[in-house]
């Protein structure tokens, strides 16, 4: 009996893990390079095309700069091959600013793909809360946490 109550015990566990969702908030490294497209007649602006320009990099493999995120090309791998649903990957033009340059002379940046959020907030691994936060599951949280993550703010739903 005992035995009994400590399996549903787990289980009860195992399914609250599953059932959780946290809002992220990724490290800002930069903004809207010359080369976006972005009709911002509406809130939150539409980005058709994105261009990222770096002004400062603290190393962090996801990035933001709203309403838009960018993935190291071994995270968005990480992405692919967990199985995660709502959202996309694209193409992101990368640069570095001049202030980018003086404080990283000779820097490389690895290659970035834009990660579209596509999801339901809450019922997805990815999606965009009311308030326009990006909401993850506690699966799409532990994949992001394979890449270096140390800047982002994340906090429980």
């Amino acid at each position: 009996m005992i035995d009994l109550v400590v399996d549903l015990i787990r289980q009860s566990e195992i399914n609250l893990e599953k059932n959780m969702y946290f809002y992220i908030e990724p490290e800002v490294s930069g903004g809207f390079g010359d080369n976006s497209v972005i009709d911002s007649s509406v809130h939150p602006p539409i980005v058709l095309k994105l261009h990222y320009q770096f002004d400062g990099w603290l190393g962090d493999d996801f990035l933001e700069s709203f309403p838009c995120y960018i993935v190291s090309e071994p995270l968005a791998e990480e992405i692919k091959s967990a199985g995660l649903v709502g959202y996309t990957f694209d193409d992101v033009e990368v640069s570095k600013s001049e202030q980018f340059e003086e404080l990283y002379p000779g820097k490389n940046l690895p290659k970035f793909y834009w990660l579209k959020v596509t999801g339901v907030s809450r019922r997805d691994d990815f999606g965009i809360s009311e308030d326009y936060r990006l909401v993850v599951s506690n699966e799409a949280l532990k994949v992001l946490k394979k890449g270096k993550l140390t800047e982002a703010d994340i906090e429980a739903c």
